[in-house]
Formats: C-alpha cells, structure tokens, sequence
C-alpha cells in the first residue's frame, strides 16, 4: 500500500468503533480455517461426552484434559508434538490457546466452574450447536477486547493504530502474502539500523497483538519460517475465512484477479 493510503488510514484513527463482520452459516465451509473456533466445538464436545472438565485447585483445566487438547486441537505451532518437545507433562498454561479458549468460556458465560468441574451454561450448551453463530461472538471479543500481551513480560506501549488500520491495510497487503518484516515496514518504516541481527520490538509487539491473534481466529495463515527472526521471514496470508467473514472499506483496492 502507497505511504498515502497509510497515511489516511492512520488519520480515520478512532472514526470507526466496529468492524462489520458477515453473518456466516453453520455448514459455511470456510469456518474450518479457524483453530479458536475448532477448540472450541471440541470442548464442547468433550463436556457434552464427560460431563464436565475436571479443575485443579487454582482453576485450570486438569492434564487429562490438557493432554487431551494437545492431541485433538491440532494447533499449528502448539501440537502435541510441539508441547512434549519442551514439557514432560503439561499445565493449561503451557498449552497457551487453551488458557485463551477457557478464558473466553467463563468471560463469556459459556462456562462455568461447579464443584471442582467445567460445566457449560444453558447458553453455552446453546451456542455450541451454531459454529457460525459462535464464531461471530468469540472472533471480535477475542480480537477486539482481549489483552494479548499477557504472555510477554515485556510492558510495550501501545502499537500506533487501531483495528480498521491494521485490518484494511493487511485487506490489501496480504492478499498474495506478506512477510512480517514487509509488513512492519509498510506501517512503521524499517527498523533502526543495526550491524548485528537483533529482536524486534515493534514487529514483536505487532505479531503479539494483531498478527498471532488474526491466526489464531484463522483470517490469517502464517506460512512460519523457523529460527531466528522467524516473524520477518515468516508469510502471511489471508485465508479465505476472511474473504467470508469481514467486509472492509478496502475491499475495492484488492486486486480483482486474485480476489476470490
């Protein structure tokens, strides 16, 4: 995107307050790009079968079920395989997208904690049947409300934008894929010279807060590249979920041809 349009997005700072998001149907088949949506209807199911998940005393989810989750969530980048490699057993809170999903249940009122158990509410049991439903309810809270610097003990400052800026410019930029280093650049210039390879703040601070959670919710693929500097090298790519479920003002800038 030109420096211009960059430009005027940053100045429509605050003119928006929603992001409209489409309606979608429970057999809409682009739903199955997202590994939020995906944990949740296997919990779901879970609770439906056991009647409940079992507590630890400080309110997490018990490593049965932990485990359990690993296995069946599939979560690119925190597969069971990914967990086991650095934990001998695993906590809730070593399996980071399960702290979020069990956050977002009780914050919610999805779920509740019941003598020692998980249990469901009467509208989580509701909802559970209507991905289409529940994913319109959990993607902007979990985009929009959630603190998601919570797992970095780094205290950064706010990144300068908001959601309509990061959205409609990543509408345009990441239709053919981006790289995070591209990206970075595109919004905030390139990074302080340096003659030797160093972290990131600001790329780190946007892949904590508006990329890994767009993945996360799937309207955004992360093509990863391991090693060090992995977000600069790493592509994304809007998945066709997004195409599906957001209408942007961008939208008459993306490009006709790959546009599907």
């Amino acid at each position: 995107m030109k420096s211009s349009s960059l430009a005027a997005f940053v100045g429509l700072r605050g003119r928006f307050e929603v992001i409209e998001f489409c309606s979608l149907a429970d057999d809409e088949p682009t739903l199955s790009y997202s590994p939020l949506l995906r944990g949740f209807l296997k919990t779901f199911a879970y609770v439906a079968e056991h009647g409940g998940i079992g507590l630890t005393a400080s309110k997490g989810f018990k490593r049965n079920f932990v485990h359990w989750a690993a296995r069946e969530f599939n979560w690119h980048g925190h597969t069971e395989a990914d967990l086991f490699a650095v934990n001998k057993v695993l906590n809730e809170q070593d399996f980071m997208p399960l702290s979020d999903i069990h956050f977002l249940l009780t914050t919610l009122k999805m779920g509740r904690h019941y003598k020692g158990q998980f249990k469901l509410t009467k509208a989580g049991t509701e909802v559970s049947r209507h991905p289409g439903q529940l994913f319109g309810i959990i993607t902007p809270f979990y985009l929009f409300e959630v603190n998601h610097t919570g797992y970095t003990r780094f205290s950064d400052g706010p990144l300068l934008g908001n959601w309509d800026m990061f959205l409609n410019i990543l509408n345009v930029e990441a239709e053919d894929g981006i790289t995070g280093a591209d990206l970075r650049h595109t919004l905030y210039g390139p990074p302080d010279h340096s003659p030797l390879p160093r972290y990131d703040d600001v790329l780190g601070s946007l892949y904590l807060n508006i990329l890994r959670p767009l993945c996360w919710v799937g309207l955004l693929h992360m093509n990863r590249v391991k090693g060090f500097q992995s977000t600069e090298r790493s592509v994304f790519t809007k998945t066709p979920l997004w195409k599906a479920a957001l209408k942007l003002e961008t939208d008459p800038l993306v490009k006709p041809a790959t546009r599907h």
